[in-house]
């Protein structure tokens, strides 16, 4: 597989999440992603791009870039990269501490579970605040 990137620029609104998934999945299908690590990815760009939507702009809400590309890792084995930017408030999602899953569910702390269910199901989950915007990228390696 040739490195092939596309981008998708859309409002951080719930009502884009639709657009978001199409755009998402039409690469996945295109690069023959199986079912299940296409499952993982929906399920991951869905928490991510809702946390956005819901939590990064105080007020209006401003936009949210997606960069989705292919390539091969170092191991030669094809994978999907894909990185959400907003210019909201900085946040980064991954210094909070895991939540204690041995826990019954009333017992624990409200938030975290989403993006630790990102931070399990893919291969490499980062955060950086570059040029007033988090960017937050998650990479899984396609079987």
């Amino acid at each position: 597989m040739e490195k092939q990137t596309s981008q998708l620029t859309v409002k951080a609104s719930l009502d884009c999440l639709p657009e978001v998934q199409c755009f998402i999945d039409r690469f996945l299908e295109d690069f023959g992603c199986s079912m299940k690590t296409q499952m993982l990815i929906d399920v991951a760009v869905e928490e991510i791009f809702v946390n956005i939507a819901s939590y990064a702009y105080s007020e209006e809400p401003g936009n949210a870039q997606i960069d989705v590309s292919f390539d091969k890792n170092e191991s030669g084995k094809d994978y999907v990269r894909i990185t959400f930017s907003d210019a909201g408030i900085p946040f980064d999602p991954l210094e909070n501490e895991d939540p204690d899953i041995s826990l019954p569910a009333e017992k624990r702390a409200i938030g975290g579970l989403g993006v630790y269910m990102v931070k399990k199901s893919m291969d490499q989950v980062f955060y950086e605040y570059r040029d007033h915007l988090n960017k937050l990228t998650i990479c899984k390696v396609l079987d």
